[in-house]
């Protein structure tokens, strides 16, 4: 009886181990860090034993870390390309997949930048590089870049801009270059901008120039536990869709 009484508290003991040691990991594109880094403590203010991690990269390159093993339990992307990516693969729990929130995609230059408003429409704007570089994600990988092209392509500029690109892993990497005046125009999402410290919007691309910006969000395939939808759920609550709103995206 004794020795049941033992293994009884040692069980009780592991088990409350494993309660605190619980943790939520989420992979999110970069453009999310401002909203999710505080949709996050919101949730540690009502849910303070639970403990949360945000990795912020490319969704490319987070997709691709999920499939190589990566110990991610949730996965937000800048686009529908990389979520569908990881479906194909099987690594997403598919009835989880929902989309979170719309961005919009816009042009930017340094807030002491002469350059007051840019007209997308007409490619001279292009003479505002002056041998410099646009700032933009790799449209070989990272969404916003892909959007970029691809409003480039529907506004018959992709041909000339190419040539001109100074091309970053990420959004906020791009964002970074023309905070720090390295380049003189850069293209972001309308959060990033609104996020950066030295950074005002010179243009707005159009709607139909491109996909409609969509941040896709499911939970990783084998990842399903109590913690994790706990934190799923509250990632499309109303409180956090406060936050997203704040911070200039659209709630879905």
């Amino acid at each position: 009886m004794h020795q049941l009484n033992r293994l009884l508290v040692v069980l009780g003991l592991s088990l409350v181990t494993l309660a605190a040691e619980a943790k939520v990991t989420v992979f999110a594109a970069a453009s999310m860090t401002n909203a999710l880094e505080e949709v996050t403590e919101q949730y540690k203010k009502v849910n303070p034993n639970e403990e949360v991690v945000l990795s912020f990269a490319s969704s490319s390159v987070l997709a691709r870390q999920i499939t190589e093993g990566a110990p991610a339990d949730v996965f937000v992307s800048a686009d529908q390309k990389w979520m569908n990516f990881l479906a194909d693969k099987q690594a997403i729990v598919p009835e989880t997949r929902s989309n979170l929130v719309g961005n919009k995609l816009v042009m930017i230059a340094p807030k002491e930048s002469k350059i007051k408003s840019v007209d997308l429409t007409n490619d001279k704007w292009q003479k505002l590089l002056e041998g410099s570089f646009l700032a933009v994600g790799d449209p070989d990988h990272v969404p916003a870049g892909i959007y970029a092209k691809t409003a480039f392509t529907y506004l018959k500029q992709w041909d000339a801009v190419e040539k001109k690109l100074a091309r970053a892993d990420n959004v906020r990497k791009a964002l970074l270059l023309v905070e720090k005046a390295e380049s003189p125009l850069g293209v972001v999402y309308a959060t990033d901008a609104a996020a950066g410290k030295n950074v005002k919007v010179v243009a707005t691309f159009p709607a139909e120039s491109h996909l409609p910006i969509e941040y896709p969000v499911a939970i990783v395939k084998g990842h399903d536990n109590p913690e994790t939808k706990a934190f799923f759920d509250y990632l499309k609550s109303d409180s956090a869709k406060a936050v997203y709103e704040k911070f200039g995206f659209t709630a879905k």
